[in-house]
Order: C-alpha cells, then structure tokens, then sequence
C-alpha cells in the first residue's frame, strides 16, 4: 500500500476531548439564565447531564422545603435546549467547521425556540442537587420534540418530567 493511499491518523484524544468541551462550555456559558441558577452540563462521550447543585435560594416553599416548581421547569427546558443544540452542532465540531471561540451569547446558531413545554411534577424537590438528562424524541429539520427526566438521590426516582417542543433554527 503507497503512503498516498493511506488514511489519515486521527486526531489523538486528548485534542478531540479538549474540543468537545471548549464546545460544551462555550455552548452553556452563552446562556447566562444557567450561571444565575447555577446550573452545570456534564459530558461523558455524547451524552449529557444537566446538575441543579442545591442552593437556598432555589427553595419556594420553606416550610417543606422544596425546590421552587419555576426552578425546576426552567432546569428541565435548559436541559433540553442543551441537549438540541449540542446534537445540532455534532457534526460541525467534529469536523472542526465550527471554532468554539466564535459561539457567544451574539453568535448562537444553535439554539431552538420553545413551542410549549409541559412538566409533570412528580413529587417535591428536596433540598438537594438534581439531575437532568433530555432525549430526543424526534428531531427534524425544523421541529424537534424532546423528553426530560429530573431525579435528585435515584435515577429511577425521579421528581419531574417533561416533554417539550421546539423549532429548529435553520442552519
């Protein structure tokens, strides 16, 4: 086999890895509404979990207490906005078309717009971290439709659900 046939080496690890996560961080720290709750994505390969690490100002009713139900809505839309855009934005970064010094809270094209999104508050949030992981349900060109699972302490305990709609920006 010539040299001219061989196939490129690929990119080692350690520069996909670095990438990827410029790309992540870049991709949440646009969307400064997850700094004020405090919200944080972590990446193991593809898949991503949103994290609620509890704070006291996160309580709406102090007498339980629990996590106020607009914190956990907003939790589980973020959850999902993350999870549609990162999907959205795959391709471009791993062929290096996309420079994650360029995405910016003025230069998202990413992100997708909310048609509606219905919770299901399934029992109170403690005063705890919470997790969240979104899956696509479908996903086309304009409309995608996503579900969002919350828990806290169990992953087969969840506190909340959701399942959300959104328009796809155009690329």
């Amino acid at each position: 086999m010539s040299s001219s046939s061989k196939r490129p080496r690929p990119e080692p690890v350690e520069v996909v890895k670095k990438r990827r996560d410029a790309t992540l961080s870049a991709l949440v720290d646009s969307v400064p509404y997850l700094s004020f709750l405090g919200i944080t994505v972590e990446r193991h390969g593809d898949e991503l979990t949103a994290v609620l690490p509890f704070s006291d100002k996160l309580i709406g009713n102090p007498l339980l207490p629990a996590i106020h139900g607009g914190v956990t809505a907003a939790f589980l839309e973020t959850a999902a906005v993350i999870e549609l855009s990162w999907v959205s934005l795959w391709e471009d970064m791993e062929t290096g078309k996309l420079d994650p010094g360029t995405l910016g809270p003025d230069n998202l094209p990413y992100l997708p717009k909310t048609i509606d999104f219905s919770i299901d508050y399934l029992r109170s949030g403690l005063p705890r971290d919470a997790y969240a992981r979104a899956r696509i349900v479908r996903q086309g060109r304009r409309y995608a439709s996503v579900h969002v699972e919350a828990w806290q302490d169990n992953r087969n305990k969840l506190y909340a659900q959701a399942t959300g709609h959104f328009l796809m920006p155009s690329k």
